[in-house]
């Protein structure tokens, strides 16, 4: 679940920065709110790229979605990038969490196996 995550989180970073280029345009912004903002924001991508599997990195994840979307009523674009952001980090935490007990159901295997002994193991050198 992690490495989906993460790569989710660091997508984010750049649209995050990429949408603050595109918010500094804006006459009615200073550019040290825009970046002090987008800085944040990105910076919290990054370290919830080493939390997620933390106590609370998910919902933080979550909370930044909803940040994310949010941030369309400053670029009205971003509603639509933060949707299909959201949607990512669901498909990352869900199949995540299914990859995720896919190896620990393999792992469990491979120990029951190497447990039973040679006679039992199903590589080509035990026949």
């Amino acid at each position: 679940m992690r490495t989906l995550c993460a790569s989710t989180l660091i997508g984010e970073l750049f649209v995050i920065g990429f949408a603050g280029l595109v918010a500094m345009k804006d006459p009615d912004l200073a550019t040290s709110t825009v970046w002090t903002v987008s800085g944040i924001a990105m910076f919290l991508c990054l370290a919830l790229c080493g939390m997620v599997t933390r106590p609370g990195g998910i919902a933080l994840g979550w909370a930044l979605q909803i940040v994310l979307i949010a941030s369309g009523f400053v670029i009205p674009t971003m509603f639509f990038m933060g949707a299909i952001f959201a949607a990512l980090w669901w498909a990352s935490v869900h199949y995540g969490r299914k990859i995720d007990e896919a190896k620990a159901r393999f792992a469990a295997q491979a120990d029951q196996a190497a447990q039973a002994g040679p006679a039992h193991s199903t590589t080509p050198d035990a026949v």
